[in-house]
């Protein structure tokens, strides 16, 4: 029994001094040109998913998330801040977002994915070390307007977006449903 105890220890001895040699020794590739090791890969895309459904549990979305307000203004926040990165119907992604890695997912599925209360968490906070930024400046009704707006996605082409990004700019651009039936104060 204490070969097996040393034997446990010599094995933990050794992975946490390799360990230190690959991070303190600078031998990991952080740059966005080498993707990461399968393993760390694995070990950070199942933390992600874990960390995502631990964290929204219990959010529940609003009655009207599938109203056309919602969609209007989720499709008018997205054309400015996420078309960019996740491309949209009929628009490609911009540059920055070709050399980012990971690269930002195309978002046409998100909402199958993950449920609207997810989409709202990672909205709100962001991920760490992925590029996706934390909306959680902007109030909560932009940010469900957004996930109503992701939840369309799958039957959208390019003209239904376009029609729905006009819509948002004749009501002023982005700003909560609440305010879509208001005329906008004129500057």
């Amino acid at each position: 029994m204490t070969r097996l105890i040393w034997g446990f220890a010599g094995i933990l001895l050794f992975g946490i001094g390799a360990g230190a040699t690959v991070v303190f020794g600078g031998l990991y590739d952080v740059g966005a040109t080498s993707p990461h090791w399968r393993l760390t890969y694995r070990v950070l895309e199942t933390a992600r998913l874990h960390s995502i459904r631990h964290h929204a549990e219990g959010i529940t979305a609003p009655v009207d998330l599938e109203t056309q307000a919602r969609l209007v203004g989720g499709a008018s926040h997205f054309s400015t801040h996420c078309a960019s990165c996740h491309s949209a119907p009929g628009v490609e992604a911009e540059d920055m977002a070709v050399g980012m890695y990971p690269k930002p997912p195309v978002l046409k599925d998100v909402a199958q994915r993950y449920t609207p209360g997810e989409l709202f968490w990672i909205l709100k906070h962001g991920i760490k070390m992925s590029g996706m930024p934390s909306w959680a400046d902007h109030g909560d009704d932009d940010l469900w307007n957004i996930v109503a707006f992701l939840g369309s996605l799958p039957g959208m082409n390019s003209s239904d977006y376009q029609a729905l990004v006009a819509q948002a700019g004749a009501a002023g651009g982005h700003h909560t449903h609440h305010d879509m039936d208001m005329p906008m104060p004129r500057p």
